[in-house]
């Protein structure tokens, strides 16, 4: 008789929480955690948890991933999350304070329905508030609860201020069973919040260098081309990029930004265009798929991200898409805020402005348009050491592996 064939061991199972996730396939709304998921796919069975929006579907499988969104209001009012992200639809539109409550309720009884339907060997929490906070909450309620990770990408970390806040904050950080930042100087955020800085491993999100955010030396550059893209909110600075371009147009005459995008801050850019007399060299082309973005970045003569401290405290975590750019082959200009520091050395000054400078952006900008195949060359040494860091195999392998430690410490605690 034929021995009988052991079948394959059972893929470990990944529960995500998210607040910021696709749409749908094509969407422009950020797709990075989706990104990391569908890398995560080939290790472990992924189930995602996210809010429904009008439009979407409540369940579908995407690119290996299981989505499953959870509904917060009739689906007209489900519009928290898109558009800007939460805070930023909080700051623009006061009633929407008002979708929080059934939001969070939403986020827990579908955390918790899904933890027992799937029984996940792990958990990956992407921000710290809600979602970090739905399943700390979760812990209280049963001890059965597996292991789980909680990221946070810096709006949670340093955008939700006052006391309150910071409690609740201290409480996920320490809740958790590990605790991971997008950049090393949120790593002393998390710290003053009380999480210990041994407790937090840094490990940024990616981006696809070899596939979507490739070189394309069949595209040429167009002379005097500005590009922004990301969302029209404070931290962006987009407002001094413009306020910049007419000091630029001084010298380099042909200079005009295209903004692609949507936020809160729109219709003051808007004005501010009207106002300093731009709307022939200013183009705002509206949000885009991530898709649609490579074919700007291979075509502009200069990506600028020009990111300041916004007034609320929030600041950026990471800053990817001007990453996404030098993986295109564009020269970048950045505000030199405190997260800069992750991405660029200090020999790379010269892609560095003064946050909240009109001035300094347009001098750098100045330098790479009036010098391009210099600017070009100088980029080009970046983006390998980049590759090399952010490329999303060595991003996704360094999530599996501490995943994979999470789901193996929940094995050796039931054989206990």
């Amino acid at each position: 008789m034929a021995e009988l064939e052991e079948p394959p061991p059972r893929r470990k199972r990944l529960l995500v929480l998210a607040s910021t996730y696709p749409r749908w396939r094509g969407d422009h709304e950020p797709g990075f955690v989706h990104e990391l998921n569908r890398r995560l796919a080939d290790d472990f069975a992924v189930h995602v948890i996210c809010p429904h929006a009008p439009g979407a579907a409540r369940f579908e499988v995407m690119d290996g991933v299981s989505i499953h969104r959870f509904r917060y209001a009739p689906e007209n009012l489900e519009v928290l999350v898109q558009d800007g992200g939460i805070l930023a639809n909080l700051k623009r539109s006061r009633w929407k304070w008002c979708l929080v409550p059934s939001f969070f309720l939403g986020l827990m009884i579908a955390c918790w329905r899904w933890v027992r339907r799937i029984e996940p060997d792990c958990i990956h929490a992407h921000w710290i508030i809600p979602q970090g906070l739905a399943l700390a909450s979760c812990s209280v309620l049963s001890r059965n609860l597996p292991p789980f990770l909680v990221t946070s990408h810096g709006g949670d970390l340093f955008g939700l201020d006052g006391s309150v806040f910071a409690v609740l904050k201290r409480w996920v950080l320490n809740k958790a069973d590990a605790v991971t930042v997008v950049s090393r100087p949120m790593v002393d955020a998390a710290a003053g919040l009380g999480g210990a800085p041994g407790h937090i491993d840094v490990i940024p999100m990616g981006v696809d260098f070899a596939g979507l955010f490739s070189l394309d030396s069949s595209v040429s550059r167009v002379p005097g081309q500005i590009l922004f893209a990301g969302r029209l909110v404070e931290k962006k600075g987009v407002r001094y990029l413009i306020e910049a371009l007419p000091a630029i147009r001084e010298r380099v005459p042909d200079a005009h930004l295209v903004i692609i995008g949507g936020g809160p801050e729109q219709e003051m850019l808007a004005h501010l265009v009207s106002r300093l007399g731009l709307q022939d060299c200013v183009a705002f082309l509206g949000a885009m798929s991530q898709a649609a973005l490579p074919e700007y970045y291979r075509s502009a003569a200069v990506f600028v991200a020009p990111f300041v401290n916004a007034a609320s405290g929030d600041r950026e975590g990471l800053g990817l898409v001007s990453v996404e750019a030098i993986a295109c082959g564009c020269p970048v200009v950045v505000g030199d805020v405190p997260v800069v520091s992750d991405l660029f050395l200090d020999t790379e000054m010269d892609m560095r402005a003064v946050p909240g400078s009109s001035a300094s952006l347009a001098q750098k900008i100045t330098d790479i348009l009036l010098a391009p195949d210099a600017a070009i060359q100088r980029v080009m040494v970046v983006r390998g050491r980049l590759e090399r860091e952010l490329s999303w195999s060595v991003v996704a392998e360094r999530y599996s592996a501490l995943l994979g430690s999470l789901a193996r410490d929940k094995d050796s605690s039931k054989r206990g």
